[in-house]
């Protein structure tokens, strides 16, 4: 089993969802885990029942995201999981939503990076870093216009954060989950029309369940993906396959 005793790891959105997942099981392995969020409550459930720590911040707002980074201290492992989703048709597509995207999804994302990666090159240090992008990143959704172009360009920028961090030791990689069954996703999905349109474009024929996506997390963190960064790795059912 992997192992991150002695490690310290910074999840965003780490409140709910996957992001509480990934933070629970790197909990478990033996990391120190801080989560940043927007909900107190969750941050305050995370830390009584796991003996996680939090940083409670808008990551929509550039200046609250690079504190609650600053403030989170040095880290070995980053995983950028915060992120929303605006259904709007294209022709409909609110800018001040479509903006508001892509600040969360990709530059809370930046600017998160930015920070654990000059602290790691500072001390010298070795490190990974693991993007949730998804499947919505290399096709096209109806009424997700602005959540595509977001996940697009996070896959664009793990591939340069590759490039320019490599040299220091330091690996950068996505995760690209199809429709991941959270509490919410299990609302959104509800309607057996819908599903099922989804779920026949899926080979497997079922969504991913949080902890697949947290499998794959894991794996690209440690030390088993030591030869792999600038990766998309879908997590997906086999739905970019078809």
């Amino acid at each position: 089993m992997n192992t991150f005793e002695g490690k310290r790891a910074l999840v965003t959105g780490g409140g709910k969802g996957i992001g509480k997942d990934i933070a629970i099981r790197l909990r478990q392995l033996g990391a120190g885990v801080t989560v940043i969020t927007r909900t107190a409550s969750d941050l305050e459930a995370l830390a009584k029942e796991h003996g996680i720590a939090g940083i409670c911040a808008d990551l929509s707002n550039s200046e609250e995201t690079r504190n609650a980074a600053e403030r989170a201290g040095a880290m070995d492992y980053l995983v950028n999981n915060a992120g929303i989703s605006i259904p709007e048709s294209f022709l409909e597509t609110d800018y001040d939503h479509f903006e508001k995207t892509l600040r969360v999804n990709l530059g809370a994302a930046l600017i998160v990076s930015q920070v654990v990666a000059k602290d790691l090159i500072c001390r010298r240090a070795a490190g990974a870093i693991v993007n949730i992008s998804s499947q919505a990143s290399m096709v096209g959704l109806s009424h997700h216009a602005a959540y595509c172009a977001s996940k697009g360009g996070l896959d664009q920028l793990t591939r340069v954060m590759a490039l320019e961090l490599g040299l220091h030791g330091i690996r950068a990689n996505c995760v690209n989950p199809t429709v991941t069954l959270t509490s919410m996703a299990e609302q959104a999905w509800s309607d057996p029309v819908k599903r099922k349109s989804m779920l026949d474009k899926i080979p497997l024929g079922r969504f991913a369940k949080p902890s697949d996506v947290t499998d794959a997390v894991i794996y690209l963190l440690s030390d088993n993906a030591s030869m792999i960064t600038g990766a998309m790795l879908p997590v997906d059912g086999g739905f970019l396959a078809c």
